[in-house]
């Protein structure tokens, strides 16, 4: 039974070996906290394209989901945020990059619902602006709500700090963000780690995502961690 559960693979690279082009990606992290470095890294050298990725931001130039973008191996972004992403800003406005925007709050729960099998929701958010353009429109004791789908991706990549081999994940601080949703809403997700432990050692007090949510799992050989700005008190 321990064999079965065990969900470990050897590396990046062989976890993400039955991706191909054209196939839709839930990548966790904000800005550049709580990036599935390793995971987005293989992408990047198994050349993989025509991705769409659900992200709240595409990272920077050249680190994060930027490196992907960058290589020309996303079309599409669904996302709340372009950030600090020169190129991200360059393709989609000469025509080369798909985008959705979303507002942060109902990317969130589009992502939550689809993990939870919600096929959709009615927000308040976006009413009256071009979000909720083309979009069916509902009034709820006497406000108008916009009817907005969850989503549900073929894979999920998402950063965790501890794990065990069964898939029982734990985030550190704002590292959570949007990992944790983002577990739940790939049809197959793939979780990296900074400490891999053995079943049992993780207090389950403190599992912040189930390993049912979990099919497979990689301890990072290295972690850079890179900061978008930083910002230091005066001598």
């Amino acid at each position: 039974m321990l064999a079965i559960m065990d969900k470990t693979y050897p590396s990046a690279d062989a976890a993400i070996e039955d991706m191909g082009d054209g196939i839709t990606i839930a990548s966790g992290g904000f800005g550049l906290c709580g990036n599935p470095e390793n995971l987005i890294a293989a992408i990047h050298r198994k050349g993989i394209k025509e991705l769409s990725v659900v992200s709240n931001n595409c990272g920077i130039d050249d680190k994060g989901l930027g490196i992907l973008l960058a290589a020309g191996q996303i079309k599409k972004m669904t996302s709340s945020y372009v950030g600090e992403n020169k190129t991200f800003e360059h393709l989609y406005l000469t025509g080369q990059l798909e985008l959705e925007m979303v507002p942060q709050g109902t990317l969130a729960e589009r992502i939550r619902a689809g993990g939870a099998g919600i096929p959709a929701f009615y927000t308040p958010t976006g009413y009256g602006t071009p979000v909720a353009e083309g979009k069916e429109v509902r009034e709820f004791a006497g406000r108008m709500m916009v009817l907005e789908h969850a989503i549900q991706t073929d894979f999920s990549i998402i950063k965790a700090w501890k794990g065990d081999t069964h898939g029982n994940l734990v985030f550190r601080y704002t590292a959570n963000n949007f990992n944790q949703a983002m577990a739940t809403c790939g049809r197959v997700t793939i979780a990296e780690v900074e400490e891999l432990v053995k079943p049992g050692e993780l207090d389950p007090n403190f599992v912040h995502t189930p390993g049912v949510f979990v099919d497979r799992i990689i301890q990072g050989p290295s972690y850079e961690k890179p900061i978008e700005f930083r910002t230091t008190r005066p001598a």
